[in-house]
């Protein structure tokens, strides 16, 4: 054999991967062109509007969709090259898909996503037949939730069809300081469809992966730092983190009170608005959106014009620039590109190391408060964080064959939201939306701009995590929109352009990224090599 280090090496592998995936696509009926499925129904890169026009057109329904996806499911993350991006199937998709399509022939469509299959992550709950564990077996057993989560709910009242829960870094990365994106102690590792060796990036990892391959239309993630934005970038998606309070978190297992949200992943910033425009709205049970129904926009695809870029004035991150020389390689071009389609640029520094500390300390609270308070209204043997951790103990050898709980502990070792440490990591936090809206203000720019991360790095399950650079942070802590657009590739691996606004300023943000996505046209399919064509 060659010796891994040969270039010759990683060249016979990427050949095989992709060998592999071509014969488990065709194994399905060459891209699943399959005439029962109607005709000409492919489903690599389908859009939205272009899955819609056939059911309206009668050339398929959202029956066959499923079917199709389902297959496409088996061939690309069940086999061939085993993605293993998905947790788990709906058993009642196909049935809700009949459903909807009897609503069409009767003449009621609800919208854009009537019969459009959904994957969502699975820290949402559902009070179906599927379970909801965040990826951990302390909830496998657990009793299924009483409802919906809220983001669930609105997704199925517009028509969409829940076609499963994808995998996710288990309690959505919160767990170790040396975890591995994308595994969990239900699902196992999710691979990276652009290099099989390489990271999907977390939390939202199934969900990034699934809607990188076309395993579903659009798929739905949540972040609390970097977990939407993160896997988008790193799977060449378009990301969208959106203002905290403009989505419901109502039944999402919670990280963090005044950080986590829900938002659209999907490989077009239109794909993405659709998904926001159902997603988005005011929620009784969610004090934080409670302006949501003043702030949101009725139609976000309003927004979405080719020439949006033309007379925007943007702030680029320099500090982010000279980190990655691969990095740079992509995304200075992407800023020509700016200023080319009509924007100007200044140059400012950000950094978010003044509240990285204050960040982690608020997190910890807010994580122990808010598990607690939903494994407890869960019921099950697991009511809380110290049963969490005794779990685990029990359970090391599947929960824990890799790297540990120490985020859990040290959790657990805080008392509450009401202590003096907690208020004043807060009022540190506080400074991020200020450092964000300052040079917005001072600039008079409408977004900053940064690229979102490097290239995903090797999966290492001994070392963890090695992410080279990440703009997550500022937009995270500041509770401000935050949008990633595929910029191009280094060595075949996706890099993502950055745009991150003032609150509710979400409009704004995709006509910007729609903008750039339109004259950049730099996604690309994944093609599932076994290793990235890194140059020697």
């Amino acid at each position: 054999m060659p010796h891994r280090d040969d270039p010759l090496s990683l060249d016979r592998r990427a050949f095989l991967g992709a060998g592999l995936a071509t014969a488990a696509v065709a194994a399905v009926g060459g891209d699943l062109r399959a005439p029962s499925a109607g005709k000409g129904l492919a489903l690599e890169e389908a859009t939205i509007e272009a899955l819609q026009a056939g059911m309206a057109a009668g050339r398929w329904t959202s029956a066959d969709l499923v079917r199709r996806y389902r297959a496409r499911i088996r061939a690309l993350d069940q086999a061939g090259p085993r993605l293993n991006s998905v947790l788990e199937l709906n058993p009642d998709a196909l049935a809700i898909a009949k459903a909807l399509d009897a609503e069409r022939k009767a003449g009621k469509v609800r919208g854009p996503l009537h019969g459009i299959p959904v994957l969502i992550k699975d820290n949402l709950d559902t009070a179906d037949r599927m379970k909801t564990t965040a990826g951990s077996l302390a909830l496998a057993e657990a009793p299924v939730p009483k409802e919906d989560a809220t983001v669930v709910k609105r997704l199925r009242e517009a028509g969409a069809v829940i076609l499963g829960k994808t995998n996710l870094s288990e309690w959505a990365n919160f767990r170790s300081t040396r975890s591995s994106s994308g595994w969990s102690g239900r699902g196992g590792q999710t691979r990276n469809p652009y290099a099989l060796d390489r990271s999907p990036s977390g939390s939202s990892s199934g969900s990034g992966v699934a809607a990188a391959a076309s395993l579903c239309a659009v798929a739905v993630g949540t972040e609390t730092d970097g977990s939407i934005v993160s896997p988008s970038n790193a799977n060449g998606l378009v990301g969208l983190k959106p203002t905290v309070g403009l989505v419901s978190r109502l039944g999402i297992i919670p990280i963090s009170s005044t950080q986590d949200t829900a938002g659209p992943m999907a490989r077009t910033v239109r794909d993405a608005a659709i998904l926001l425009n159902a997603l988005a709205g005011a929620d009784p049970a969610d004090a934080a959106t409670g302006v949501a129904a003043a702030r949101r926009e009725k139609d976000y695809t309003r927004f979405l014009l080719a020439d949006g870029l033309k007379g925007a004035r943007l702030a680029v991150v320099k500090n982010l620039l000279g980190v990655h020389a691969h990095v740079d390689a992509v995304i200075q071009p992407a800023l020509e590109l700016l200023k080319a389609q009509g924007a100007a640029l200044v140059e400012v520094e950000l950094k978010s190391s003044a509240y990285d500390d204050a960040e982690f300390e608020v997190l910890l609270y807010e994580f122990k408060a808010g598990l607690d308070a939903y494994l407890g209204g869960r019921g099950g043997a697991v009511k809380d964080l110290a049963a969490l951790m005794a779990f685990d103990e029990r359970e090391k050898a599947r929960e824990m064959p890799f790297f540990g709980q120490e985020i859990v502990f040290q959790a657990q070792a805080k008392g509450p939201l009401t202590d003096p440490a907690y208020r004043k990591a807060l009022e540190t936090c506080a400074q991020a939306r200020k450092d964000i809206l300052g040079l917005l203000e001072k600039h008079g720019a409408q977004a900053l701009v940064a690229p979102t991360g490097g290239p995903a790095w090797l999966i290492d399950h001994l070392n963890g995590d090695s992410s080279s650079l990440s703009f997550s942070s500022p937009a995270a802590v500041a509770g401000c929109p935050h949008i990633t657009v595929p910029a191009g590739f280094a060595s075949g691996l996706p890099v993502g352009l950055s745009f991150v606004g003032a609150p509710w300023q979400e409009g704004t943000l995709l006509k910007l990224a729609y903008a750039y996505e339109q004259a950049s046209r730099a996604r690309r399919p994944p093609r599932f090599a076994a290793s990235a064509s890194v140059p020697r």
